[in-house]
C-alpha cells in the first residue's frame, strides 16, 4: 500500500470522514474509540503500538483497519462536498439530529444537502410499496395535505411508488421533507426521481450516509431504512406487501420505541397485506386519516413559534463548471454535442451536470438535452 504524502495537512474534516471508511470498525466500535480518546484525530495519528496499549485492540487488529487507506479514500471526498456545497454533520455536531443520535446503531456522520430542516420540532416518516394503487396514492394526498402548517418535516426514501408520492405531495402542500438516500449525493436514484429531488432542495434536503461515488447497491437501502425510522417521532405505513422495506422501516420504528401507524386496505389486495399484518400483531396503530396522526401525536396546534428556514447556499461555479455553462446558449444542447463542445468524458461531465443540475443553474430535457436555468 502506498504510504500517504507526508505533505498532506489533514483536516478534522478528513479524519471524520475517515472513520466511517475503516476495515473492521462499524459505528458502535467507533463511537466506543472516540470515548477512550477523546477525539478522532488519535486514531490515525497514533502508532499501531501506543493505539492498541490505548484502547486495548489487538495490534494485528489495528494494522487491518486500514488507516492509511481510509485517509486516503477521504482527500476527494472533501473536494467534492466543498466544491457541490454539501454539508458533513458529525455524530458529537450540535446539527446532529437529535432522535437519530438516541439510535445507537445511528451514523456517525450525514451528507446534507439542500436547506436545514434538521431543527424543525416534529418529525414522521411516511412509506409503502414501489407498487402504489389509486388507494394508496390518494392516502398520501390526504395525509400530506393534513400536516399543512403544522411545523412537521416528513421523511421518505425517494424510492418509485409511494415515496415518490409522498415527496410530490410534501413540494405541491409546502410541507418541508427529507429524502434519505442509499447511495452518495453525487447520483440520484432511480432516475426518474430527479427532477423531484431537484424540488425538494427548495424547502428540505437530500441526506444520506454515503459518500460520493457510492452506487445504490441493494445491500444500502436496508442500511438507509434505519436512518428513515430513527430520524422520526413516528412512522406511517401508507401501502405494504407481506415483505419490503416499509416493514423493515417499521420494525426498526418499534425497535427504536418511536409510533407505527398503518392504514388498513382491503384483504384481497397484497399491497395492503403488509399493513393489515402490522395491524394485527399490534406492532402498528390502524389510523383512517391524518388527522389521527396528529391526534395521536398531540400535533393538532402547530408550534406558537417556527424555526425559520435555511437559506439554501448555492456554490460558485468553478473554471469547469463555467466552461460547461459557457458551452450552453438559450438553446437546448445533447449531451454528447456538450461533451464534445468542452473536450469532456462523459463520466467526468455527468458528474458536473448533477452537481449545476441541484444547485438550479441548469435544466434537463427530454432526450439528453440540457439549458441554462
Amino acid at each position: 500500500m502506498p504510504k500517504i504524502p507526508f505533505f498532506v495537512d489533514y483536516t478534522y474534516l478528513h479524519h471524520r470522514i475517515a472513520l466511517t471508511m475503516l476495515h473492521g470498525i462499524g459505528p458502535r466500535k467507533a463511537r466506543k474509540l472516540i470515548d477512550i480518546l477523546g477525539d478522532c484525530e488519535p486514531i490515525f495519528a497514533l502508532s499501531a503500538l501506543q493505539l492498541s496499549r490505548r484502547t486495548k485492540l489487538k495490534k494485528s487488529f489495528i494494522e487491518g483497519m486500514r488507516r492509511e487507506e481510509a485517509l486516503e479514500r477521504s482527500l476527494p471526498i472533501v473536494s467534492f462536498i466543498d466544491k457541490h456545497a454539501i454539508d458533513v454533520v458529525y455524530y458529537l455536531d450540535d446539527g446532529y439530529p437529535k432522535r437519530l443520535a438516541e439510535c445507537p446503531d445511528a451514523p456517525l456522520l450525514l451528507y446534507k444537502k439542500g436547506t436545514n430542516p434538521l431543527h424543525y420540532s416534529r418529525w414522521v416518516s411516511v412509506v409503502g410499496t414501489r407498487n402504489a394503487t389509486a388507494y394508496g396514492k390518494t392516502i398520501c394526498k390526504e395525509l400530506i395535505r393534513s400536516f399543512q402548517g403544522k411545523d412537521i418535516v416528513v421523511v421518505s426514501g425517494l424510492a418509485l411508488g409511494i415515496d415518490a408520492y409522498v415527496h410530490r405531495y410534501c413540494v405541491e402542500f409546502g410541507v418541508p421533507t427529507v429524502a434519505v438516500l442509499g447511495h452518495g449525493l453525487d447520483r440520484i436514484y432511480p432516475t426518474s426521481n430527479r427532477e423531484l429531488a431537484k424540488q425538494i432542495l427548495q424547502d428540505g434536503a437530500l441526506l444520506t450516509e454515503y459518500p460520493p461515488n457510492t452506487l445504490p447497491d441493494r445491500e444500502n437501502f436496508p442500511q438507509r431504512n434505519r436512518i428513515v425510522a430513527g430520524l422520526c417521532d413516528a412512522t406511517v405505513v401508507v401501502e405494504s406487501r407481506s415483505k419490503g422495506g416499509s416493514l423493515i422501516t417499521a420494525d426498526l420504528a418499534n425497535g427504536y420505541d418511536r409510533d407505527v401507524f398503518a392504514f388498513p386496505g382491503s384483504v384481497l389486495l397484497s399491497t395492503s397485506s403488509g399493513c393489515n399484518d402490522l395491524i394485527r400483531s399490534n406492532k402498528a396503530h390502524l389510523i383512517q386519516s391524518g388527522e389521527e396522526v396528529l391526534t395521536w401525536m398531540n400535533w393538532q396546534e402547530a408550534p406558537s413559534v417556527l424555526v425559520p428556514k435555511q437559506i439554501q447556499r448555492h456554490p460558485k461555479l468553478t473554471s469547469i463548471q463555467k466552461a460547461i455553462t459557457g458551452a450552453l446558449s438559450s438553446q437546448p444542447l445533447h449531451i454528447d454535442d456538450l461533451a464534445a463542445k468542452t473536450k469532456m468524458n462523459l463520466s467526468s461531465l455527468n458528474i458536473e451536470l448533477f452537481g449545476l443540475l441541484m444547485s438550479g443553474v441548469l435544466e434537463e430535457l427530454p432526450g439528453k438535452r440540457f439549458v441554462m436555468a
